[in-house]
């Protein structure tokens, strides 16, 4: 694993450090994950299907949890809720 500390300029730019951006040329997408304090960067061509619909799930998850600390939620037992699932 490579480590390297660099600084963000004044209008939100980083500098990725030039030996770790040999695979890295202008205008790839990177991909950028903010998680508990950590900031994940992935170059996007590396992205497949799966990962981009994990991301999706992730988003929707992190939603639907917010909600129900909200109290935005529905009680019923198993049984209904297999058959609201089944309308999905």
């Amino acid at each position: 694993m490579d480590v390297a500390i660099t600084k963000m300029s004044s209008k939100g730019q980083v500098v990725i450090p030039s030996e770790m951006r040999k695979e890295i040329k202008e205008g790839d997408k990177l991909l950028i994950i903010k998680n508990n304090g950590q900031l994940i960067m992935k170059k996007a061509s590396y992205l497949d299907k799966n990962l981009i619909e994990d991301i999706k799930f992730a988003r929707e998850t992190e939603k639907s949890w917010q909600d129900y600390e909200k109290g935005n939620f529905k009680k019923m037992n198993a049984k209904k809720f297999l058959k609201e699932i089944e309308k999905w």
